[in-house]
C-alpha cells in the first residue's frame, strides 16, 4: 500500500518534502507533479525502482526516459550542450519542454537511447517537483504517467490513487494535473529539431 502524501502546489511544506525525497533515496517508486502533468520517478541509480516503472507502463526497452534536473547547471553534468542549444534552453527554462541531446558518460547506460546514445532531460517548473529535486540534489529518473491502454496522462490524485496504490510507494498529491505532454526538442549537432508539439511554445526552435 502506497503512502499518500498532499503538498502545498505552491508552497510546499518542508516536512514532507523530506520524507518523500528520504523514501526516494531508499528505493521508493513515486508519482509526482510537474508542470505539464503527473510523472512517476525514481532515483538515478536504482535499477530496481526503474525496472517497477517501466513494468507499470508496460514500456519497451527502446521508450526514452528523461532525467529530471533543477537547473541547467545540474543538466550540464548528463548531457553535452551546445552552446546555441545552451542559449536556447536557457531562454525557455524551467518549463514544459523535454530535450533530447547527446548523453554523457554519467548516465547509466540503460537509460539512454540504445543507438543514438542520447537522454531526455528537463528541467521542471512546479514548485513541488523543484522542491523534491533541490532536497534530492541530484536528478531523478521520469516518465509520465500514461497508463497502459490510455493515450492521456493521469490527471486526478484520488483516480491515481485508486490504480496505482498497489504499485507505488509514495503518492504526492498536488492537485489536479495537466492532460497536455511536454514540447519535446532534439539536437543533433547543436540544431533544433521538434519532436513533439506540447505545452511548451515550439517557436523558439523553429526560427
Amino acid at each position: 500500500m502506497s503512502q499518500f502524501f498532499q503538498i502545498h502546489p505552491d508552497n510546499p511544506q518542508p516536512r514532507l518534502i523530506k520524507q518523500a525525497v528520504d523514501m526516494i533515496r531508499s528505493g521508493a517508486v513515486t508519482v509526482y507533479p510537474t508542470d505539464s502533468g503527473y510523472a512517476l520517478g525514481c532515483h538515478l541509480d536504482d535499477k530496481k525502482a526503474f525496472d517497477r516503472i517501466r513494468n507499470i507502463r508496460q514500456l519497451s526497452e527502446k521508450h526514452h526516459f528523461t532525467l529530471v534536473c533543477r537547473d541547467l547547471s545540474e543538466l550540464g553534468t548528463y548531457a553535452k550542450v551546445g552552446n546555441t542549444a545552451y542559449r536556447l534552453l536557457k531562454a525557455v527554462t524551467p518549463g514544459p519542454y523535454t530535450f533530447v541531446l547527446p548523453a554523457t558518460r554519467e548516465v547509466p547506460r540503460r537509460l539512454q537511447q540504445p543507438k543514438r546514445k542520447t537522454i531526455g532531460l528537463r528541467v521542471p517548473a512546479n514548485p513541488i517537483a523543484q522542491a523534491l529535486l533541490e532536497e534530492l540534489g541530484e536528478p531523478m529518473v521520469s516518465t509520465t504517467l500514461i497508463l497502459p491502454g490510455r493515450e492521456i496522462p493521469e490527471s486526478d490524485p484520488e483516480d491515481i490513487r485508486d490504480r496505482l496504490e498497489h504499485a507505488v510507494d509514495l503518492i504526492i498529491d498536488g492537485g489536479f494535473g495537466g492532460l497536455e505532454p511536454t514540447t519535446v526538442i532534439a539536437f543533433e549537432d547543436d540544431t533544433p529539431e521538434v519532436l513533439r508539439r506540447g505545452l511548451g511554445d515550439p517557436a523558439p526552435f523553429e526560427a
